[in-house]
């Protein structure tokens, strides 16, 4: 059974980190049961209560008026009696008489207004007696009340307990049986999101990562921080001024550098065939034949322009690009008439394009190993020397791999293009061919979603990403190939987090020229990757501004998988699509590495921790014990070096 706990889960060489997805398998419980309360009454009273006898008294004094009025007109007839029996104007007889009848009825009267005065005691004690018994009846049905209370507020109390403690963020990841992963669209700080996760990720389960940056962005300058900080001294080349200490090619046989000179070349001639590539390869053959191993760019250059007769050969001569008996079998090379002037047209376009390539290797020195290479184009220089140079270290880094073993596992060795639509198709295609069968991962971004990327886009094993696509019809092209009937959900603290970050500014600080000075012995402190994302990227510092914050970001909207929406989409937001054996999966992905240091994330996928989370579930209701209310504590502490051979 899987274990579904963070901190016991690490960083796995087999997989390829994306991003973070956000979802909350246990849905916000609401506000708490509301708690009972009994009105507002007096405590039992031992004395009736003086209200009601007065209530009770006054309806009764009432009813008796009657009998009080006639008690007292036979009170006042039988004085009258009695006067007039004194007085002697009646016989005591009929006095008698008169006072026996007015007496006995007033008597009468007073009986039955104390009889009145009994009722009126015995209804207040009634009434007491029916409060007590309505007062114990509430009072038991409050009991009940709070007991049913304390029970839901119990449920309840585990449900918000369990929402609280539950992950939030799952990782995204593929398998390294893909081969590739296409990045179509993306801001230049969304793909310096992306390339600082993968390239971590990758770095810290103890592979190699080269990274071709075709963008002029800067876009690696964290993930260099970050592998600095890890205890690793990266090579950064800037061309063209690193040019001449780049030594990527100095090894190819004539035939694979003749190759690569050719692609080169055809860099700015988007029409030409394979027809016209192999009639430059075959003039840039025989050039190397005449030159021998180990020839230069300048040498190349120089040989060309004897072959196309351009500017004046002695000057070569003087210079020792090219000697005396090598200018004269290049002079014999190819023969006289039409076929020769075609070969000085091509020499002279040869010459034309190369010459940005003549100081390659003229300084390279022997460069000490690193895990982390970085070869970047400088957004001072010109935008087609760029695309020579590009296309040059592709072109080269194609040929080194196929002439070396296959990786005893996938993704040991990781190439990033950014930018990769800024090469021609069939370069692409020749790194992709050699990417594949020397079992070294593939990244390529691309900026726009042209007609030859669009052809290439997922072809193979590969899996596919999307970030923000600006143009309408990429947009477009981008729903389709995902399909509009999924629906996925969006933190809205990647929304927050992606409206506050600053652009990239700056370049790369070139390590090459300065590395004698800095080749120094470090001492390796004992960081974590989580540390040094918090503490040494853009993206680290940012998300600790609002991380405080994450508690009421605590919430998402769903969106269907439509061109305006994909417009919209965050900067660090990847819409991932694979094949599996169940089908494609389609998910939406937060590749702001500095999720990693939150509480609430794990290493772990959505499927894999939900499913050991049921068969934990079930393994601890057969053995009759309450299944556990969250899916365990923070993230794990990660240490770079851990895994490092």
């Amino acid at each position: 059974m899987a274990d579904v706990h963070p901190e016991h889960a690490q960083l796995q060489a087999d997989r390829i980190y994306l991003g973070w997805q956000y979802i909350l398998l246990h849905p916000e419980p609401g506000p708490p049961p509301k708690r009972p309360s009994p009105a507002q009454e007096s405590a039992p009273a031992t004395e009736p209560d003086p209200e009601l006898i007065r209530r009770e008294r006054f309806q009764e004094d009432l009813l008796n008026r009657p009998v009080r009025i006639f008690r007292m007109f036979m009170l006042v007839l039988t004085v009258i009696f009695l006067a007039l029996a004194f007085a002697g104007y009646l016989g005591w007889s009929f006095a008698l008489i008169g006072l026996v009848a007015a007496g006995g009825v007033a008597g009468i009267c007073s009986y039955a207004l104390v009889q009145g005065d009994r009722a009126v005691r015995y209804r207040v004690h009634e009434q007491q007696a029916r409060d007590d018994r309505e007062r114990e009846e509430r009072d038991k049905e409050l009991f009940r009340a709070q007991e049913e209370h304390a029970q839901r507020y119990r449920e309840w109390q585990e449900v918000k307990d369990r929402h609280d403690r539950q992950l939030t963020w799952y990782a995204v990841a593929v398998p390294d049986e893909i081969d590739r992963i296409d990045v179509a669209g993306g801001t230049l700080p969304g793909w310096s999101a992306l390339v600082t996760l993968l390239g971590a990720t990758r770095l810290y389960s103890g592979g190699h990562l080269t990274v071709l940056d075709l963008s002029e962005g800067a876009i690696a300058k964290d993930l260099i921080e970050l592998a600095r900080r890890g205890g690793d001294d990266p090579l950064v080349w800037v061309l063209p001024v690193d040019l001449p200490k780049l030594d990527l090619g100095a090894t190819l046989k004539p035939e694979a550098f003749a190759d690569v000179l050719a692609h080169v070349v055809s860099v700015s001639e988007e029409h030409r065939t394979t027809r016209d590539l192999s009639f430059d390869n075959a003039i840039l053959e025989r050039v190397l034949e005449v030159l021998g191993e180990n020839a230069t760019i300048s040498q190349v250059t120089a040989a060309l322009r004897a072959l196309a007769q351009v500017g004046d050969p002695r000057e070569d001569l003087r210079y020792g690009l090219i000697t005396a008996t090598q200018l004269e079998r290049i002079g014999t090379l190819f023969g006289r008439g039409v076929s020769d002037r075609v070969v000085i047209e091509r020499a002279w376009a040869l010459e034309s394009q190369l010459r940005k390539l003549e100081t390659l290797g003229t300084e390279a020195a022997r460069l000490p190993p690193a895990r982390l290479r970085v070869v970047s184009m400088d957004r001072q220089a010109g935008v087609f020397g760029n695309r020579v140079l590009g296309t040059y270290v592709a072109t080269a880094l194609t040929h080194i791999l196929r002439q070396s073993p296959a990786a005893e596992r996938p993704w040991y060795h990781t190439i990033i293009v950014a930018g990769a639509d800024k090469l021609r198709g069939d370069v692409l295609d020749r790194l992709m061919d050699a990417c594949e069968t020397s079992r070294t991962g593939l990244v390529l971004t691309y900026r726009s979603l042209t007609p030859p990327v669009r052809e290439r886009l997922g072809r193979g094993h590969a899996a596919v990403a999307f970030m923000r696509l600006g143009n309408a019809e990429d947009a477009r092209v981008a729903s389709e190939h995902v399909g509009t009937e999924h629906r996925l959900e969006l933190a809205q603290l990647t929304e927050t987090i992606s409206d506050s970050l600053p652009g990239l500014d700056g370049g790369y600080t070139s390590t090459i020229s300065q590395l004698e000075d800095e080749r120094e012995d470090r001492e390796e402190s004992g960081t974590d990757l989580a540390e040094d994302l918090a503490e040494s990227t853009e993206w680290g510092r940012t998300a600790e501004k609002i991380s405080d914050k994450e508690r009421v970001l605590q919430r998402s909207r769903e969106f269907l998988v439509e061109p305006h929406q994909l417009q919209q989409l965050p900067t660090t937001s990847v819409i991932v699509t694979d094949a599996t054996a169940d089908g494609r999966r389609v998910r939406l992905a937060d590749a702001n590495p500095a999720i990693l240091t939150f509480p609430k994330t794990t290493l772990g996928e959505l499927e894999e921790v939900r499913d050991a989370v049921l068969a934990a579930n079930d393994h601890q209701e057969k053995d009759g014990d309450e299944p556990p209310p969250n899916l365990g504590p923070p993230a794990p502490r990660l240490d770079w070096r851990k895994g490092r051979q």
